[in-house]
């Protein structure tokens, strides 16, 4: 293999995939050393660069880093977690580029989990090729607990929605980057989750960047009702043990208040699989537990009530722009919790755009979305919008 490889690079790879794939290969081996965080870890604002490293499997056209940073957990304890940068090559324009911060969908919880470690950490990134086109720089969160150490963080508002605000700051950081203070937030289920918390918190946490806009695509809204829809199922009783391990960690709700014997034997070990690459594993331990997953209902049972409630995002008028795009045929992010948020944010008096998409499942409906996406952000750039638009 490494006779094979060696002679790749020095071919100069034959094609741009080949190159890709050789580079992805050895960016992972020496991935390794780059998570490990320094001993003691130095104390450090929000966004502060620890650590970066140039990647070579990025697309053509483009230049991008891994990056370890600082950031801000739920009860505001320092914390370091990793992430990707990606920058279109040739000059920023004057002025400095605007900076997308995309949020990630599902991948779980785990370190191995984060989509930087792989050998392609730009596969996941939706509608990446249009931004770097648009001449976007793209920031990637990890998320706290994946690739970086520490404890999960699966469907916490505070926490996810600032590491996605940081990984921005972190873009910033990087000279080569050209990188301005402008913001837009884009994000995939959890990651929309995670983008509507980071536009929320945006000008108290981060009133440096300049936010125009949030899109999100079959976002996790309101938490009960999505629970309540999917846990009769093997990927709700999936998700459910990533967010259930997340907040037991993180708040030290009892399991058992809320499981089953089962349900509290088996979350920790689910919690510890990624969902993809290990998915087989987690359906043979969901699957027994389908119906026999709860022995109590958590939106009626304290504290995961208020946690739920909590960690549900939409309490109050979203300042900017909000992109909404949902596909009709989704069954895990159900069309109809998503429209119950549109109707509610418009309430509000958040400037909505919202767009279904008939036919268009869960996983698929962070690209179909991308074109209507990228001219909605040139124009929340623009500063044009409409108060509630539903298509």
């Amino acid at each position: 293999m490494l006779l094979v490889i060696g002679c790749l690079l020095l071919a100069g790879c034959g094609s741009s995939l080949e190159r890709r794939a050789v580079d992805g290969l050895v960016d992972s081996w020496t991935a390794g050393p780059f998570y490990q965080l320094p001993d003691p870890v130095p104390a450090g604002a929000p966004g502060t660069v620890v650590r970066s490293e140039r990647l070579g499997s990025t697309p053509d056209g483009a230049t991008a880093w891994r990056v370890l940073y600082h950031s801000r957990d739920v009860k505001g304890a320092d914390l370091l977690t990793s992430g990707v940068v990606v920058v279109p090559d040739g000059p920023a324009p004057a002025g400095g580029r605007t900076i997308v911060s995309w949020a990630h969908p599902t991948t779980g919880t785990a370190q191995r989990c984060a989509p930087s470690v792989g050998a392609d950490p730009f596969d996941l990134m939706e509608g990446l090729s249009d931004l770097l086109a648009a001449g976007y720089v793209v920031a990637a969160a990890d998320y706290p607990g994946m690739g970086a150490a520490g404890p999960p963080s699966y469907l916490i508002g505070v926490t996810t929605g600032n590491a996605v605000l940081d990984a921005a700051r972190a873009a910033r950081a990087i000279p080569e980057a050209g990188a301005s203070q402008r913001l837009l937030l884009w994000g995939h289920s959890q990651g929309g989750h995670a983008a509507l918390f980071a536009g929320q918190l945006a000008p108290t946490y981060a009133p440096e960047l300049q936010l125009a806009g949030v899109a999100v695509a079959a976002p996790a809204t309101d938490l009960g009702d999505l629970l309540t829809a999917d846990i009769v199922d093997v990927s709700g009783v999936t998700i459910a043990s990533y967010a259930f391990q997340a907040y037991s960690t993180a708040y030290g709700a009892p399991l058992a208040s809320i499981l089953t014997p089962g349900g509290v034997t088996a979350t920790p070990t689910m919690a510890q699989l990624c969902l993809l690459g290990q998915n087989a594993q987690l359906h043979d331990i969901a699957s027994p537990l389908v119906g026999h997953y709860l022995a109590a209902d958590p939106t009626t049972t304290q504290p995961w009530a208020d946690l739920l409630a909590a960690n549900t995002p939409g309490a109050a008028k979203l300042g900017v722009p909000l992109f909404v795009a949902q596909g009709e045929a989704d069954t895990l992010v159900r069309p109809q919790v998503t429209a119950a948020f549109v109707a509610k944010e418009c309430a509000l008096g958040t400037h909505v755009t919202s767009k279904t998409f008939p036919g268009v499942d869960h996983g698929g409906i962070a690209v179909v979305a991308i074109p209507s996406l990228i001219p909605w952000l040139k124009a929340a750039e623009a500063g044009a919008s409409q108060p509630c638009e539903r298509q």
